[in-house]
């Protein structure tokens, strides 16, 4: 089992960023793929067609996001934790403190390339033509 670090800054305040990533709506066009979730800690959530589930931990907007996350591929009973810590730098930017554990080793390079790919370029797409629009 391995574990992904990332840091990421955005251009959003970090209330907003916060509810790009549990609002479901927002997730899905921001991803294009469905995603659901209850916002509120010991509920589900599901992202990518349910591709990715799992249940929410522990939910502080603006703050901190805890989850157990699954996704298809891995090993039947596989439950890995994701924790965004969101830093408030600007009014307008927001640091982005991303660890996910438990990730086994086999899966460790594509879902390391995948919260880029599928989250967080998808994120600073939608912010910047929010704000170039």
């Amino acid at each position: 089992m391995k574990t992904i670090s990332q840091s990421i800054t955005f251009n959003a305040s970090a209330d907003e960023l916060y509810e790009l990533l549990v609002n479901p709506r927002k997730l899905t066009k921001i991803t294009g793929e469905k995603a659901a979730n209850t916002q509120k800690e010991g509920g589900k959530f599901s992202a990518y067609d349910n591709y990715i589930t799992g249940t929410n931990i522990k939910l502080s907007p603006g703050k901190l996001i805890i989850q157990k996350w699954t996704c298809q591929d891995f090993p039947e009973g596989t439950e890995t934790e994701v924790k965004i810590e969101l830093k408030k730098k600007t009014e307008k930017t927001t640091d982005l403190v991303f660890t996910h554990t438990g990730v086994p080793d086999d899966f460790f390079e594509d879902i390391s390339e995948g919260w880029n790919q599928f989250y967080w370029e998808p994120i600073k797409d939608y912010l910047d033509e929010k704000m170039w629009g």
